[in-house]
C-alpha cells in the first residue's frame, strides 16, 4: 500500500521548525553582525560616561575600506571576470564563447560592478556575503503614453508585437484649410501603451546577511538540508507574482518569527535612522507588508523514502508554492574560512576588539587633556568668588580675598607609554587584516629616511598577501560558483540566438548548444604584486619576445605578443583592448616577399599593356579624324561640282 503524501500542515510545520533552530535567526552569529555593522558606523558602545570623552575609534571601517579597492581591483577592471578553459580540442570555440557570454551576462545584463561591491562588504563585514542568482521567467513591461500621433505614426506604433494599448483617444479638434471653402479635419491619437521586453533571463542580487538562513549543520549550501531567504512583501507584490491572496487567510500583515529579525536589520538603518520599523495600522490594504519565506528544503514529501530538494514559499501558514527543484539558488563567499564549517570569521571579526582598546586609550588621552586643560582647583571656603572660578574664559579674573585662597590641583600628563600602546595596536591590525601604513600611504617617514625601495616593496607585498588570500578565497569559492551557476542557468533555459556587442562586434551565440560545464574548468585570475610590479614584468617578457623573434625562434609567435601587450593595457588601467591592439585573427595576412615581387611584376606587365592599349587607341584616333577629314573633302568637292553644273558652267573633272 502506498504511503500518503505529507499533509500541508504538516509540510508547514517542519518548515517553520527549520527557520526557528536555523543559524542567523536570533543567535550569536547573528548578535555578532548586528555588533560588526555598530562598530563599522563607529557607533557609541552603551559605556559612555557623561560628561567624559565619548570618542569612538574607526579601526573596522578604515580597514574594511582599504581592502576593497583591492578587491574590486582584482574583480572587476577587466573584460574578464572569469574564463573558461577547454578541456579538450573540441571545447575551444565552446569555452570562448561561453568566456565572453557569461562575462557580459553578469557585468552587462546584470549590475555586476555593485552586485560584487555589495557582496564583499557584506562578506568582510559580516562574515559571509551572500548572492542569489536564478533564471527570471517574469515578463517586462514599461508603460509608455503618446499624444499627437497621426495616422501613419499610430499605426506604426500599435502595428509592434511587443505593444498592449491600454488606453486610446481619437481627436478631431484639429483642422487643416484647403481653401476658405474646404477643410479637412485632421485625426490625431493619444495613446498609452505597455511594451513587452521579453522574458527569460539571468537575475543575479544581493541578499542581505539577516534575510537568510541554512541549517545549523550545513558546510556548504548545495549540502544544506534547509536554506531559506526571508523578505517583506507587500500584498501588492505578492498578487504581481502571481499568487491570488485573500488579505483575510495572512494573518493581518504580522508573523509571529519576525520579532527577532529586527535587531541585527535596524543597525544597519540606526546610523542615520533612515528606517522606521513597526507596522502601520492606517496603511492600505495593498500596501500591506507580510513576510514571505522562500524556503529550499530537503524533505521526503512524497514518502518513497528519498528526501528531494523543494522550494516551499509560505506567508504565515500559508502554502503559496511547493514543487521540487534541482539546485538552490544562492552562493555564499566568506573572507576567512574555517574548515567543515559554512560560517567564516569576517575581517570586522579580527579587529573589533582593536577599536575598542583604541577608543578607550584615546577617551582617556582626551580626558587627561581636558582636565588639564581646564583642570581642579582647591579653594579656601568663604575667601574667593565661586563664580568667577566657574566662568571659565581666556583672561578671566578670580576675585580673592587673601594670598593663596585657589590653589590649581594639576593633573599629572599620561607616560609616552599610551602612545605607544596605540602604534602597538595599529601593528596588530596589520597583522591581522594585512593592511599596513604603507599600503595605505600613511608613513610619511619612509620620504625621509634611508629605507630602500626593495625593503618597502617588501614590506608591501608581505602585507598584501593576506588581501591576495581573501581574493583567492573569493575566487575559487563564491566567485566561481557564480559563474557555474550562470552557465548551468543559459545552457538549460536559453534555446534561442542572441546577438549582442563585445569587443567592439556584433556576436551571436546559442547557449543550449554548449557542451555540459563539466567541459569547462573555470579559473579567476589574479595578479602578483602591484600594477607597477606586473608592468616591470610585462615589458621584461615583451623585450625578450622581441629579441626571440629576432633570433628566428619559434617559441614566439605574433599572438604571444599580442597577449603580453594586451596584458600591459589592462595593467594600465585601461579595459577595452581593442581601442588599442588588433587581435591577430581579426587582420589580413601579409602576403611573402616573393608574392610581393609576383605582384609587383604583374602590376608592371598590366602597365605595360594599359600604355600599349591607349597607343592603339590612339592610333584608331588619328585614323578615324582621317578618314572624317577624307569625307568631308569629298562631300564638299561633290557639292561644288553640283553647283557649278547647276549654273551651266563646265565641270573641271581631275
Amino acid at each position: 500500500m502506498a504511503k500518503a503524501r505529507m499533509t500541508e500542515e504538516e509540510l508547514v510545520s517542519r518548515v517553520r521548525g527549520e527557520i526557528t533552530d536555523s543559524l542567523g535567526y536570533g543567535d550569536e552569529i547573528s548578535k555578532q553582525r548586528e555588533m560588526a555593522i555598530d562598530y563599522y558606523f563607529a557607533m557609541p558602545f552603551g559605556n559612555e560616561v557623561e560628561g567624559r570623552s565619548q570618542f569612538v575609534d574607526s579601526t573596522v571601517a578604515d580597514t574594511i575600506e582599504w581592502i576593497k579597492p583591492s578587491l574590486m581591483r582584482v574583480f572587476a577592471s577587466g573584460d574578464e571576470m572569469v574564463k573558461f578553459n577547454p578541456v579538450g580540442p573540441e571545447d575551444v570555440e565552446t569555452c570562448k564563447q561561453a568566456t565572453d557570454y557569461v562575462n557580459y551576462v553578469f557585468m552587462r545584463d546584470n549590475p555586476g560592478w555593485e552586485i560584487l561591491y555589495s557582496w564583499f562588504t557584506d562578506a568582510l563585514l559580516q562574515k559571509n556575503g551572500i548572492v542569489k542568482v536564478w533564471w527570471d521567467e517574469t515578463d517586462e513591461w514599461d508603460r509608455e503614453e503618446y499624444r499627437g500621433l497621426t495616422e501613419v505614426e499610430f499605426e506604426s506604433l500599435v502595428s509592434n508585437t511587443t505593444v498592449e494599448v491600454i488606453e486610446h483617444t481619437i481627436n478631431n479638434e484639429n483642422v487643416d484649410e484647403v481653401s476658405e471653402e474646404v477643410a479637412i479635419p485632421v485625426v490625431t491619437h493619444d495613446v498609452v501603451i505597455t511594451r513587452n521586453f521579453g522574458k527569460g533571463k539571468v537575475k543575479v542580487e544581493n541578499v542581505p546577511p539577516d534575510e537568510f538562513l541554512i541549517s545549523r549543520e550545513a558546510k556548504t549550501i548545495p549540502d544544506a538540508r534547509f536554506v531559506c531567504h526571508r523578505v517583506k512583501k507587500t500584498l501588492s507584490d505578492l498578487k504581481e507574482m502571481g499568487y491570488d491572496l485573500d488579505p483575510g487567510e495572512l494573518g493581518g500583515g504580522t508573523d509571529a518569527l519576525s520579532p527577532l529579525f529586527f535587531g541585527e536589520r535596524q543597525a544597519r538603518y540606526q546610523f542615520d535612522q533612515s528606517y522606521t520599523f513597526g507596522e502601520d495600522s492606517e496603511q492600505e490594504e495593498a500596501l500591506r507588508e507580510y513576510w514571505l519565506y522562500e524556503s529550499y528544503v530537503r524533505t521526503d514529501y512524497n514518502n518513497d523514502g528519498i528526501a528531494e530538494l523543494r522550494l516551499v514559499m509560505t506567508v504565515g501558514n500559508k502554502v503559496l508554492e511547493n514543487e521540487e527543484v534541482d539546485y538552490t539558488p544562492f552562493v555564499s563567499l566568506t573572507p576567512i574560512k574555517i574548515p567543515h564549517k559554512f560560517f567564516g570569521i569576517s575581517v570586522a571579526d579580527l579587529v573589533m576588539d582593536l577599536q575598542l582598546i583604541k577608543s578607550t586609550l584615546m577617551r582617556n588621552l582626551m580626558d587627561n587633556m581636558y582636565n588639564q586643560n581646564f583642570g581642579r582647583f582647591a579653594v579656601m571656603e568663604g575667601q574667593a568668588n565661586l563664580d568667577d572660578l566657574l566662568t571659565q574664559r581666556p583672561g578671566g579674573i578670580v576675585r580673592i580675598k587673601a594670598p593663596g585662597a585657589v590653589t590649581r590641583l594639576d593633573t599629572p600628563a599620561l607616560e609616552p607609554h599610551s602612545f605607544q600602546m596605540l602604534d602597538y595596536l595599529d601593528s596588530v591590525r596589520e597583522s591581522r587584516a594585512g593592511v599596513s601604513k604603507y599600503s595605505q600611504g600613511l608613513n610619511d617617514n619612509v620620504l625621509t629616511s634611508h629605507t630602500t625601495a626593495t625593503a618597502v616593496a617588501q614590506v608591501m607585498t608581505a602585507a598584501q598577501q593576506r588581501v591576495e588570500l581573501i581574493a583567492r578565497g573569493f575566487a575559487e569559492t563564491g566567485v566561481k560558483e557564480l559563474m557555474q551557476v550562470i552557465y548551468m542557468l543559459l545552457q538549460k533555459n536559453q534555446d534561442k540566438a542572441r546577438v549582442f556587442m563585445l569587443r567592439n562586434q556584433w556576436v551571436e551565440t546559442r547557449p543550449d548548444m554548449w557542451r555540459d560545464k563539466m567541459d569547462c574548468t573555470i579559473a579567476v585570475g589574479l595578479g602578483h604584486g602591484n600594477r607597477d610590479q606586473q608592468l616591470a614584468h610585462l615589458s621584461a617578457m615583451l623585450q625578450f619576445a622581441g629579441q626571440a623573434m629576432e633570433g628566428g625562434l619559434k617559441i614566439i609567435d605574433e599572438q604571444n605578443i599580442y597577449n603580453i601587450m594586451a596584458s600591459m593595457i589592462k595593467s594600465m588601467g585601461f579595459q577595452n583592448v581593442s581601442d588599442f591592439l588588433t587581435e591577430p585573427s581579426q587582420t589580413p595576412e601579409q602576403p611573402s616577399a616573393q608574392e610581393q615581387m609576383a605582384q609587383t611584376e604583374m602590376q608592371i606587365k598590366q602597365g605595360e599593356l594599359q600604355i600599349k592599349s591607349a597607343e592603339v587607341q590612339i592610333k584608331q584616333q588619328k585614323l578615324q579624324l582621317e578618314a572624317a577629314k577624307l569625307q568631308a573633302d569629298t562631300a564638299m568637292k561633290i557639292a561644288e561640282i553640283q553647283l557649278e553644273a547647276e549654273q551651266g558652267r563646265p565641270v573641271a573633272i581631275g
